[in-house]
C-alpha cells in the first residue's frame, strides 16, 4: 500500500465525545478536513450545531450532531444507536468528553464522584459499546484523549503568584486511569482488530497568565505551549492504517514536557 494511502481515512465514520472543547475543536476539524463522516456528541447539543455550522462556509460537510449524556447509561446507548442509524457502523471514536467539576483540592468530595459517572464509569461504557460493535466487522481504532497530568504529577512551581490551580485530584485520577485502561482494552480487544490508543497533550495556549505561559514555555524542550494543529495530525495518524501495527499505546503531544 502506498504512503498516502496508509494516511487517508476519507469516508471513515468517527464519533467524536466532546468535540468542540479546547482540544476537541482541533480534534473534530482534523477529522472533517480528512474527509470522514463526522459525528459530535455532548450535552449541549445547541451549542455542538453553533460550532457544526462553521465548516460548511469553508466548504466541507458539517458533521452531524448528538446529544450524549456520557454518564447516564441509558443516553450513552441511545447516542451510539442514533449515531450508527445516522452514518452507518462506527470505525472510530475518540474519547474526548470529560466533566471536571472539581475546582480545587480541598473542594467538596461529591464533586470527585460525580467526575467519576462521566470520566471513568461513563467513559468505559461508551468505549465498551462501541468497541463490542467493531468486534463484529473485525476493525477500528479507538483514541483516547489523556494529558500529561495522567503522567506526572502536578509542578506547583507552575502556578505561585498567578491565581491559578494545578492540584485538582480528580482530573489526574482519571486520566491516569484511562491510560492503564488503555492498554487493557488494547489487550482485550486485539485478537478481534479493534485497536485502543492514548494521546496526552501538554497545555494548549489559551490565554493563560503571562507568568504561567512563561513558566511553562521553559519546562518544555521546545519552549511553547501547545497549539491547536498540534493534536490534528497524531489522531489521523492513529485512525488510519499507517498505525495498523500499534496498539495500547499512549503518544506524548507535550513539547518534551515529561522528558525534562
Amino acid at each position: 500500500m502506498r504512503v498516502d494511502e496508509l494516511f487517508d481515512i476519507s469516508g471513515k465514520t468517527v464519533l467524536i465525545t466532546g468535540g468542540r472543547g479546547l482540544y476537541g475543536a482541533h480534534i473534530s476539524e482534523a477529522f472533517v478536513e480528512a474527509g470522514c463522516r463526522v459525528a459530535l456528541a455532548s450535552r449541549n447539543v445547541g451549542a455542538l450545531k453553533v460550532f457544526a455550522g462553521k465548516f460548511s462556509s469553508r466548504g466541507f460537510d458539517a458533521p452531524l450532531c448528538f446529544e450524549l449524556d456520557q454518564g447516564e447509561p441509558s443516553s450513552v446507548e441511545r447516542c451510539i444507536g442514533e449515531v450508527t442509524d445516522a452514518l452507518g457502523a462506527l470505525d472510530i471514536l475518540v474519547n474526548n468528553a470529560v466533566l471536571r467539576p472539581m475546582r480545587s483540592f480541598h473542594d467538596d468530595i461529591d464533586h470527585f464522584d460525580e467526575s467519576m459517572k462521566v470520566n471513568a464509569t461513563g467513559f468505559f461504557h461508551i468505549t465498551r459499546v462501541v468497541a463490542d460493535a467493531m468486534c463484529r466487522r473485525g476493525s477500528g481504532s479507538i483514541i483516547n484523549i489523556a494529558s500529561i497530568q495522567g503522567v506526572v504529577g502536578v509542578d506547583p512551581t507552575l502556578y505561585e503568584d498567578t491565581g491559578m490551580s494545578g492540584s485538582i485530584p480528580d482530573y489526574f485520577f482519571h486520566k491516569g486511569g484511562m491510560l492503564n485502561l488503555t492498554r487493557m482494552l488494547a489487550s482485550f480487544y486485539g485478537k478481534y482488530g479493534v485497536r485502543v490508543n492514548a494521546v496526552s497533550p501538554g497545555g494548549l495556549y489559551n490565554d493563560q497568565d503571562p507568568v504561567f505561559e512563561k513558566r511553562y514555555n521553559a519546562r518544555t524542550f521546545l519552549g511553547r505551549m501547545a497549539e491547536g494543529d498540534d493534536i490534528k495530525g497524531v489522531v489521523v495518524f492513529l485512525a488510519s492504517e499507517a498505525s495498523r501495527y500499534i496498539t495500547g499505546e499512549n503518544i506524548m503531544v507535550d513539547g518534551g514536557y515529561v522528558q525534562k
